[in-house]
C-alpha cells in the first residue's frame, strides 16, 4: 500500500512564511512525511486559475506554471506524483464542474480536442523536468459528470433510472486518457468519484465504463466521513468494486478533523450544514480532537492494508492558517459562481498540524 499527501497549497503557505513544528522544534515537513514512508505527492492541476486582469483565484493558484515550482520543491525528497486534472480554471466537485474560461464557447468536437491536448502537453511539460508521474486523474470528483454541461450527468427522465448523458461523458474521459497514455504509459490512469459510501452510483458510472471499455487502472475516491458514511459502508463500496469490475481502490482524498473551533462546523463553516457539535459527533464513529484524529487515521490505515487498497491519500495536510491564506479570492468564486461566502482558509482544522503549525498525534499514525 502507498501513503500520499495533497499538498498543492504548499507554494502560498511557504509564501506567507508558514512554520511548521515538532514539539518546539522547527522541521521541515517534507521530510518528516517521507521518514514515514509516505511517497506520493498528489498535485491538482487547474487550466487557468486568474481573472482577466491577472488576479489570482488562489486556493494554491494551481496552473501548470505551479504545479511545476512545486514539483522542483518537493522532488529532491524521492516523492513520485498523482496528478489530478479538474480541466477547470478552479476547484471541480459534485457541485460545479466549471468549463475553463478559454473552452466555454466551444462545440463539443472542439472540447474534445482541447481536452486531449491539454493533458497531452501538460505531461510533456512535465516530462520536460524528469518528473516521476505514477498516477494521472482524468477529473476530479466526477461523480456528476465534468465539463459542465457538456459532459454531465443528468438526472433519468424515468423514475429510479440511470442518469443520462454518459456518451459524452465518456468520450471527455477518453479524450483525457489519450493524451495521458500517450505520454506516460506508464502511469496509473484513475476514474475519481465522492459519494464513497453509495455503492449503488459507483456501480452505475464503473457498469457504464465497462460497457465502454474505458482504458482505466484505478477506482479514486474520497472518503470525509461527515458527507461519506462510516467504514464498514466504505470497505463493502471498495470490496464490491473489486469483485463485480475487478479493479483496485485508491483513496485520493482523506481528511478528519482536529477539532471544532472556528473554521468549520459552524455558520462560516466550509460544508454549510450549520449543524450543532453535538448532531455532527453522533454520527461519527471517532471524537472530533486531537486523539479522535489520530485514532480515525490509525484505523482507515490499518483497515485499508486489510483490504489489500492501492493507496491512501491525505488531503491538504499543510494547509495552516495564515493572514494571506484562503480557499478563494473574490475573483475565484466568481468563475464559479459561489460569491458571499467567505473566503478564509475553512480547512485548517482537519490538517495534520495544529493552528500554531504544531505536529499533531495524527502525524505519526499516517505511516507505513
Amino acid at each position: 500500500m502507498r501513503l500520499g499527501i495533497d499538498v498543492s497549497t504548499y507554494l502560498e503557505e511557504k509564501a506567507a512564511g508558514a512554520k511548521y513544528f515538532d514539539g518546539n522544534i522547527e522541521i521541515n515537513p517534507l521530510s518528516d512525511f517521507r521518514k514515514n514512508n509516505v511517497d506520493i505527492v498528489r498535485l491538482r492541476v487547474w487550466n487557468d486559475p486568474y481573472s482577466k486582469d491577472g488576479k489570482p483565484y488562489l486556493g494554491g493558484t494551481n496552473d501548470l506554471k505551479n504545479v511545476i515550482k512545486l514539483i522542483e520543491e518537493t522532488r529532491d525528497y524521492g516523492y513520485k506524483y498523482m496528478i489530478d486534472f479538474h480541466y477547470s480554471d478552479f476547484w471541480a466537485d459534485p457541485g460545479k464542474q466549471t468549463l475553463p474560461k478559454a473552452w466555454a464557447n466551444l462545440s463539443f468536437d472542439e472540447l474534445l480536442v482541447k481536452v486531449y491536448e491539454f493533458t497531452r502537453d501538460s505531461l510533456i511539460e512535465l516530462r520536460k523536468i524528469d518528473t516521476p508521474i505514477e498516477y494521472i486523474q482524468i477529473g476530479n470528483e466526477i461523480t456528476n459528470g465534468m465539463m459542465w454541461p457538456y459532459g454531465e450527468l443528468t438526472p433519468s427522465k424515468e423514475p429510479n433510472g440511470e442518469r443520462e448523458n454518459y456518451e459524452n461523458f465518456i468520450k471527455l474521459l477518453n479524450a483525457g486518457i489519450k493524451g495521458a497514455r500517450e505520454v506516460v504509459p506508464s502511469a496509473k490512469i484513475i476514474i475519481h468519484l465522492e459519494r464513497s459510501f453509495d455503492y449503488k452510483v459507483y456501480e452505475e458510472v464503473f457498469s457504464k465504463l465497462e460497457e465502454a471499455k474505458v482504458d482505466y487502472d484505478l477506482v479514486g475516491m474520497s472518503y470525509y466521513p461527515y458527507w461519506h458514511g462510516t467504514f464498514d459502508q466504505l470497505f463493502f463500496n471498495i470490496n464490491n468494486l473489486k469483485i463485480k469490475f475487478n479493479h483496485n481502490t485508491m483513496i485520493t482524498e482523506l481528511g478528519f478533523g482536529f477539532t471544532l473551533e472556528d473554521y468549520i462546523f459552524n455558520n462560516n463553516g466550509q460544508n454549510g450544514l450549520k449543524i450543532s457539535k453535538d448532531t455532527l459527533e453522533a454520527q461519527l464513529e471517532y471524537e472530533i480532537s486531537p486523539s479522535g484524529q489520530a485514532a480515525f487515521v490509525e484505523d482507515l490505515l490499518r483497515r485499508s492494508k486489510e483490504n489489500d487498497i492501492e493507496g491512501v491519500v491525505y488531503w491538504e495536510p499543510l494547509w495552516i492558517p495564515g493572514d494571506t491564506i484562503c480557499w478563494s479570492s473574490k475573483e475565484g468564486q466568481e468563475y464559479i459562481h459561489e460569491e458571499g461566502k467567505p473566503t478564509r482558509n475553512e480547512w485548517c482544522n482537519q490538517c495534520l498540524f495544529d493552528y500554531a503549525g504544531k505536529k499533531l498525534p495524527a502525524f505519526n499514525k499516517f505511516k507505513l
